[in-house]
């Protein structure tokens, strides 16, 4: 590792409590490099210098940094799996689920299990916690107003039901926005809930450096109550779910064992 990337990790640990030696170096060094090139910097400390006095780079930095990719129903056929298997058990054991999409990026996945719970209880007894560490994302989030590609995976009905359209976007309705609460969160560092029968975690671990995710999966064990479910992205699969204290309920879902 170079000294100036090496000396910028410890200047943004201190400033902003987010460890980036915890993710992937390669990676993050590549998109904060572009990122810094392209504002006229020439190395991580006139970038991390100048960040310190504009707040609008910190959050531009922020942004880079935490890849707010996402869409309703992303990789739909897992949903699927969800709303068709997983849940109808989670429900059976327990009628008011608890429920955190953890790295919830601009809303679209705690809306997205919102929508898809709404079909087994009424909307008034769905409380959905939904956490990122990028506030911009969150605010985006609270918004409810989405491109039409965010919704391309989103049933008719549904789209129908719950979104209208004004000009190019989408508002989601207000009643499934109510369900979600919103809270900043900074995963490695920061302390987890207990006893959710659902974590939503999805296309995020891949960011992090195998010692991370390591802790993670400790952690996202410890927040579930026995026979809750760990549900991650489609490129995030647990090799040896039961070093974390999981078992496969299927696949990308893992049950607390």
């Amino acid at each position: 590792m170079s000294k100036d990337y090496g000396d910028f990790i410890i200047s943004v640990k201190r400033k902003t409590g987010i460890d980036l030696s915890l993710y992937k170096e390669a990676q993050m060094k590549r998109r904060l490099t572009s990122l810094y090139e392209k504002r006229g910097f020439h190395s991580f400390k006139e970038f991390f210098e100048a960040m310190a006095k504009d707040r609008n780079l910190l959050n531009e930095f922020l942004d880079r940094m935490t890849i707010n990719v996402s869409e309703f129903y992303r990789n739909a056929k897992r949903w699927e799996v969800l709303e068709k298997k997983i849940l109808p058990r989670l429900l059976s054991e327990n009628k008011r689920l608890k429920i955190w999409s953890a790295a919830c990026s601009t809303g679209e996945e705690p809306y997205t299990i919102a929508i898809i719970l709404s079909q087994f209880v009424p909307l008034s007894e769905i409380s959905i916690l939904a956490s990122d560490i990028d506030e911009n994302a969150i605010q985006k989030a609270k918004m409810g107003v989405y491109s039409e590609r965010s919704l391309a995976e989103v049933p008719s009905h549904m789209k129908k039901k719950y979104f209208r359209k004004e000009g190019d976007y989408f508002v989601l309705a207000e009643e499934i926005k109510r369900t979600v609460m919103f809270r900043k969160q900074n995963l490695l560092a920061d302390h987890f809930d207990s006893n959710f029968d659902l974590i939503v975690c999805r296309n995020v671990l891949i960011y992090f450096t195998e010692e991370a995710k390591d802790i993670l999966y400790h952690k996202f064990n410890q927040a579930l109550k026995p026979g809750g479910v760990f549900f991650v992205g489609s490129t995030e699969q647990i090799f040896t779910p039961s070093i974390y204290r999981f078992e496969t309920e299927d696949t990308f879902f893992y049950r607390k064992i």
